[in-house]
């Protein structure tokens, strides 16, 4: 194995995991935001609900759109740059995988599109319905992809083969704590991205005196109502999930930590059982990643009970330019917290991509550096002007606002009753 191919295909695999959980946490934050309007309008026939629904609704399939692009290269993946991960743990891991392609790709984008489709067409309960099962299906689909990396974090229900290892107990895959864990804390950390992303855009739009005032002062006060719980939870689960890591994995904790006389005994140790090497993480990665996911708790949290306070009196939620202007500036918080937790929790395991089993130069495909080079440069090169147009897009369409929104239009005025509502 080429060292220089081995640090190639890291990177290339980090800045596109990494760009891909960017559109994976606003989806997963807006979709449950998306269900809950969609609810309360299907429930009141208020039109602001239904409004709500249709603008929010048209910037999450803006994001889901260019995800999905980013996620068909992370199956790619494996193969290209991976193909020693496949072979050794293939057999453990590619049933989740497969579910979570079938349950991404096959059952939430039909749902999906049946509801881009089906506004104004069939019964609104059958359209609530519609929403409700892509929500539901993109959490199964997060939960698929953590049962994968839980067992790289922590193996789990299987045992060794001549040529790899072999699953024993589907249900302790299943059960991982270290799925589990991850899980609830991507659920919190999902929606407090979600629910900064509709505070900020509804602070803009107040910032400008948009005379969609009341729209958006509801939707502020709909995302702070989430945000905040969500960020507490997040804590919480983050709490637990580190207590198990530490268990697991003393050598993330001890680097977090920067304890050097325990990464001295941790290192002499794996070097007893495993032989000759270097069996430490990047000290400087993991504490810099994990610091900053835990200080940006307490910004996170305290503009978001300052924003409780400050809606409770409605002529300061409407005026307050400063506030509003805070609001905007803190949307890319959540994004960058949660792309420093995706960064402890993988870097804290290496040298080993399947830990304690399987080395991560032993899993790295035989491919030439050049090769190696060539993808990088092509997977980075796209990935980069995706997330650009994203962005572009979502600011482009959130700034217009909701009387330029296409999804769900129809010929009759919105106060009108239609079909679906």
């Amino acid at each position: 194995m080429n060292a220089e191919t081995l640090d190639l295909a890291r990177w290339q695999f980090a800045l596109t995991a990494g760009a891909h959980f960017l559109f994976v946490s606003l989806t997963l934050g807006l979709s449950v935001l998306l269900a809950f309007m969609q609810t309360a309008a299907t429930f009141t026939r208020k039109p602001v609900y239904r409004r709500m629904t249709r603008f929010w609704g048209q910037l999450y399939l803006i994001n889901y759109a260019l995800g999905i692009v980013t996620g068909l290269v992370m199956e790619f993946q494996f193969g290209l740059s991976w193909s020693g991960l496949t072979h050794y743990a293939g057999n453990v891991f590619g049933a989740s995988l497969a579910m979570e392609t079938l349950v991404a790709f096959f059952i939430e984008s039909t749902f999906l599109g049946l509801w881009i489709f089906g506004w104004n067409k069939v019964n609104r309960w059958v359209h609530l319905a519609f929403i409700w099962i892509v929500t539901i299906t993109a959490y199964a689909s997060a939960y698929w992809i953590l049962v994968t990396n839980g067992f790289l974090q922590n193996p789990v229900g299987y045992e060794r083969g001549t040529d790899g290892i072999r699953l024993t107990d589907a249900a302790a895959v299943l059960t991982n704590p270290s799925t589990l864990h991850a899980f609830f804390h991507i659920l919190g950390g999902a929606m407090v991205v979600g629910g900064f992303f509709l505070a900020g855009i509804s602070a803009f739009h107040l910032m400008r005196r948009t005379p969609e005032h009341d729209f958006f002062l509801r939707s502020l006060r709909a995302g702070i109502a989430v945000a905040v719980p969500a960020v507490m939870f997040t804590v919480v689960t983050g709490g637990v999930q580190l207590a198990f890591v530490r268990e697991i994995q003393p050598a993330k904790m001890a680097a977090f930590s920067g304890s050097d006389a325990q990464l001295a005994r941790l290192q002499a140790e794996a070097v007893a059982k495993f032989g000759p090497g270097d069996y430490l993480p990047s000290v400087g990665a993991v504490r810099g990643a994990g610091l900053v996911m835990i200080l940006l708790f307490l910004p996170l949290l305290l503009l978001g009970v300052i924003s409780l306070l400050l809606m409770a009196y409605r002529p300061i939620a409407l005026r307050f330019r400063l506030w509003h202007a805070v609001l905007t500036a803190a949307i890319p918080l959540p994004f960058v917290a949660m792309t420093a937790g995706w960064i402890f929790r993988e870097m804290g395991r290496q040298p080993w991509v399947v830990n304690g089993l399987l080395k991560t130069s032993d899993a790295v495909s035989d491919v030439s550096p050049a090769a190696m080079r060539g993808s990088l440069i092509a997977f980075g090169s796209v990935f980069a002007l995706l997330i650009v147009v994203n962005y572009w897009l979502l600011f482009r369409a959130a700034a217009r606002g909701p009387a330029a929104t296409t999804l769900g239009a129809d010929d009759a005025p919105e106060t009108r009753p239609v079909l679906a509502y």
